[in-house]
């Protein structure tokens, strides 16, 4: 997880130079933010990405050369100390779950979410969640819901605990979660310790990735 007087480095790559103009623009205005490299297409995004190595890079999905996916696929594996999030005018389901298999940390929408992208490059940076736009989480929500997923029931999660890790995956905090389930603060961390544990992973952001990969969730609706 990133300090909070670290400054955050981004990289961005998209076809369109406007798109890249205005996320630039946008990202500029931020003392604690600090845009690194630009790429037109995917392969040109993995050169940045190497050379530069930032804490993030953001990934429209259809570029030429080399699409977003497979560029998010090889900077994941390639350079693993760069966060991953896709940019993208793209809201395809199953655009959706191919970036979030290929390792993406986020999920934005081009015209939804825009005024939001500083603190969303934060967010994520410093390690504290999984990003998606409301209209991503809500197909993902149903998706889950409808058992679109498989479900992995080896970990042996709890009712309890998926209930946990389902508000985990929407962004509550400890507080905000005990809130929703009255519980207390103590026993929340236990269960996300627990639930840590067992999917055998080291952050929450680790686990809801692998719950969202292997279909856990789907458990919890």
């Amino acid at each position: 997880m990133q300090p909070e007087d670290h400054k955050i480095t981004v990289a961005i790559a998209d076809d369109e130079s406007r798109v890249r103009r205005v996320v630039a623009a946008l990202l500029a205005e931020e003392a604690d933010i600090e845009v690194v490299g630009e790429a037109e297409d995917g392969r040109q995004a993995l050169e940045v990405v190497q050379e530069r190595v930032p804490d993030l890079v953001l990934l429209d999905i259809r570029m030429p050369v080399v699409d977003g996916l497979e560029a998010a696929r090889r900077i994941h594996h390639e350079v693993p100390n760069t966060k991953v999030v896709m940019l993208t005018a793209s809201d395809d389901d199953n655009d959706v779950f191919e970036a979030l298999k290929a390792g993406a940390s986020g999920y934005l929408v081009k015209d939804r979410l825009l005024d939001d992208l500083p603190g969303a490059v934060r967010v994520v940076a410093r390690g504290l969640g999984l990003l998606l736009s409301p209209v991503i989480a809500g197909k993902l929500i149903s998706e889950f819901r409808h058992g679109g997923r498989p479900a992995n029931t080896s970990a042996s999660l709890t009712d309890r605990e998926l209930e946990v890790l389902r508000l985990v995956s929407l962004g509550y905090a400890n507080h905000e979660i005990a809130d929703a389930l009255c519980l207390s603060s103590h026993t929340v961390k236990r269960h996300v310790a627990n639930i840590l544990a067992k999917l055998h992973q080291r952050s929450r952001l680790d686990a809801v990735m692998h719950a969202i990969r292997e279909g856990v969730l789907s458990e919890a609706q």
